[in-house]
């Protein structure tokens, strides 16, 4: 999987943003180790879960805020794309009100004039239930990918020990 995001990725040579350059030469911004794709699912799940717009734009800024991988942090916020948005940030919604211990509305529908007009209640239990949610769903990606990283190591230290004295 690695190899296919890097042949397909571009390279930070090749990238010309005008000012935005100079924050963008650091190596860690483009590099698929561990460090970085940890850091990058932290940075893309945390976004991916607020109920903000322009997601993909605040994953990149946190992206080199915490240098790491810029690319997979702006995919990683489709997650919630429009088709998941509505019943992941419901999700949302409902964890805020059990967290704040408030009423869920029960003639809740997916309409824009609901949406309108229970924006003000609703408002405060989404944000917590997000926030929530996208921390957790952070730390959980980081720590993922950080076990992965090195479950694939030590499985490769067991393999070539047993390929060295096998002989």
């Amino acid at each position: 999987m690695k190899k296919i995001l890097q042949r397909y990725a571009s390279h930070r040579a090749k990238v010309n943003l005008g000012w935005l350059d100079k924050h963008l030469h650091d190596p860690c911004l483009w590099n698929w180790n561990r460090k970085s794709t940890s850091k990058a699912f932290a940075v893309g799940l945390f976004c991916a879960f607020l109920p903000i717009p322009f997601q993909m734009v605040l994953a990149a800024v946190l992206a080199v805020v915490f240098s790491a991988n810029i690319l997979l942090s702006i995919a990683l916020v489709w997650v919630t794309n429009p088709i998941t948005m509505g019943p992941i940030f419901y999700f949302l919604y409902k964890l805020g009100c059990i967290v704040l211990d408030t009423k869920i509305d029960p003639n809740f529908s997916f309409s824009l004039d609901y949406l309108q007009e229970v924006i003000t209640s609703g408002l405060p239990a989404l944000l917590v239930g997000s926030f929530m949610f996208a921390t957790t769903s952070a730390i959980v990606g980081y720590t993922a990918i950080q076990w992965m990283y090195r479950h694939k190591v030590v499985k490769r230290i067991k393999r070539w020990k047993n390929q060295r004295f096998d002989v």
